[in-house]
């Protein structure tokens, strides 16, 4: 499994808006540019995350993108899964249903299954909030004399 830039470029999307959520909606320009991000390719990912209902979007003057949740509430998970779809290390284990015809005899499905749980075990267990704490930290221990 190999997460894309799109599923990269989501999650410091998702990140931005969760740091400047107290400044209300931000302009997709403003996050471009704090990330180093094309708007244009960030407004091929908004879709994707408002179809999962990640963001609150508004038009207009002062428009823009906001969390639709508390950072504590996304998990990594939820948004890599939104924008990478399954993150299932074999493609038997991409669905709730495994239909391989090799299931029953298949030696390494334990070991595939294994690495699926600790991936999204992992994963689910990292919020937004998570990651901004673990960035509030290591800037407080920057002290400089």
């Amino acid at each position: 499994m190999m997460i894309s830039t799109r599923g990269r470029y989501a999650l410091r999307l998702m990140l931005d808006l969760a740091e400047h959520q107290g400044n209300g909606y931000v302009a997709l320009k403003d996050a471009a540019q704090r990330q180093d991000i094309s708007k244009k390719y960030l407004e091929q990912i908004i879709p994707t995350l408002n179809r999962f209902d990640l963001l609150r979007t508004t038009r207009g003057y002062q428009g823009g993108y906001r969390l639709a949740r508390n950072p504590e509430d996304y998990t990594l998970g939820d948004i890599l899964r939104a924008t990478e779809g399954s993150l299932a290390p074999v493609t038997c284990l991409e669905t709730d249903h495994n239909t391989c015809a090799r299931q029953a005899d298949c030696a390494t499905l334990p070991i595939w299954q294994g690495l699926d749980k600790v991936i999204n075990d992992y994963l689910d267990g990292i919020t937004l909030q998570d990651i901004l704490d673990r960035q509030a930290a290591r800037r407080g221990n920057d002290y400089v004399i």
